[in-house]
């Protein structure tokens, strides 16, 4: 019996060591290069950014959406271009947000004014899936709470999922890393 016991605590062990060398594979770092450089710039957390390009594109720097939102933040041509307008960068066109390092930091600035907006992370990210607009609405509506604590109210599904998926992954990009 003791014996059975050991062999399983051993294979437990091995199963939960291999389980966690391979996360970060399910949960890499790439382009930290940009990553790290603008989100430093913006005084935001790297591994939330991450979290952000995984659920977006999932890494693929060649991803464009049914809405036309390009590259690894999957960002607006229009919205790209007006938070370029802020930054000493080339003109924006959809071939340049293909570039990772103009789609991160385009992408990072804009999340950061997101949050300057609206107080905090929760709520930039409902506003960078629904749209400030929206979130707007449900603000002024009283639907969604000022300190975005109230997830679960988020009247969009699709939304909703969204930010507990990059809530989700923040997470697990923390335990990682």
């Amino acid at each position: 019996m003791k014996k059975t016991i050991i062999i399983i605590i051993i294979i437990l062990a091995m199963l939960i060591a291999t389980q966690i060398n391979l996360l970060p594979k399910f949960y890499p770092k790439q382009y930290s290069k940009y990553v790290e450089k603008y989100a430093k710039e913006n005084d935001i957390d790297p591994l939330l950014i991450y979290s952000i390009i995984k659920t977006e594109s999932n890494f693929n720097e060649k991803a464009k959406s049914k809405s036309e939102a390009v590259g690894l933040m999957q960002i607006m041509l229009p919205t790209a271009q007006d938070v370029g307008k802020s930054l000493e960068t080339q003109e924006i066109t959809e071939e340049s947000l293909y570039n990772p390092e103009i789609n991160i930091e385009i992408g990072i600035k804009y999340f950061k004014n997101l949050i300057e907006k609206y107080g905090n992370y929760n709520l930039a990210i409902i506003a960078y899936n629904a749209g400030m607009g929206n979130l707007d609405k449900w603000l002024e509506q009283k639907i969604i709470d000022e300190d975005g604590k109230n997830l679960e109210d988020i009247p969009f599904n699709e939304t909703k999922n969204y930010v507990y998926k990059i809530l989700k992954n923040y997470e697990i990009y923390k335990e990682i890393y």
